[in-house]
């Protein structure tokens, strides 16, 4: 009965601890949170008031700012985390706020695009909807796992992937073929195509890019002058962007093997 009263000690006891790159991580969770509650409520209100359900810009917009705010905090908190101190359970705190923020949610999204548009069978966009999060998962449980000798990613990031698909649904109405894309990135994100990991310079980058989508989503959303012109740029950009490195990987892996084979032959 002595030690009834005491604080648990040792790992037990840090774990409860929460770091300031967990905020960032819970942060992160909760900008995924309520991107799939404005989503919700767009349908909720609309489908109130007239019965049908016509998916309104602005509200995707919100949610793809929230979605922008989640992935900074992403970026964030694994150089929070080595610069200071990272908790006992801040590796799974991060994974499981990617789960909410761009697992469920661009699949939540996905959903609510094409869903109610009548144009496709709805056991269809569930399969796309539930690939972009079954995908996901899959790749943070690998990710958990497995290293690459390279230090790279193994498969397509999931914020990646995640912005991939909300890129799609901003830029192309429902339909077999945007289904498809959205299926293609699912793929992606599971494939062993190796991507790179934002260090250095690269990482700046990356917050850049991010911090621009940000602002072309809000001149969007705002409804201001060029506003279209901008989110339709940044959203081709991205789908670009995630479609040029596996062909860049595939050239330079046939590059190598002819390398080997000409000095094998010499």
């Amino acid at each position: 009965m002595e030690g009834v009263d005491e604080e648990p000690r040792g790992p037990v006891g840090k774990a409860f601890r929460l770091s300031a790159a967990d905020s960032l991580s819970l942060g992160n969770a909760l900008s995924g949170f309520l991107a799939v509650c404005v989503l919700a409520w767009s349908a909720i209100s609309d489908l109130q008031a007239s019965g049908k359900f016509a998916p309104d810009p602005r509200f995707f917009g919100t949610a793809v700012v929230l979605l922008l705010i989640g992935a900074t905090c992403d970026l964030f908190d694994g150089l929070v985390a080595r610069k200071f101190r990272a908790s006992a359970m801040g590796a799974e705190l991060d994974n499981l706020a990617d789960v909410i923020s761009f697992g469920f949610a661009p699949a939540f999204m996905v959903v609510i695009w094409a869903g109610f548009s009548g144009k496709l069978p709805l056991w269809l966009v569930l399969c796309a909807a539930g690939s972009v999060l079954l995908a996901g998962v899959v790749r943070l449980a690998r990710f958990a796992c497995v290293k690459t000798k390279s230090g790279d990613f193994m498969g397509l990031p999931i914020p990646m992937g995640a912005m991939t698909v909300v890129s799609i649904v901003l830029l192309f109405q429902p339909n077999y073929v945007t289904l498809a894309a959205i299926f293609g990135v699912a793929w992606l994100m599971v494939s062993r195509i190796e991507y790179p990991k934002p260090k250095g310079n690269l990482a700046a980058v990356v917050l850049a890019w991010m911090l621009i989508n940000v602002a072309c989503l809000m001149i969007w959303a705002a409804g201001l002058a060029g506003g279209d012109q901008l989110i339709k740029v940044g959203a081709t950009m991205q789908i670009a962007i995630v479609s040029a490195i596996p062909l860049r990987v595939l050239m330079f892996k046939q590059q190598q093997r002819r390398e080997r084979r000409s000095e094998n032959a010499g």
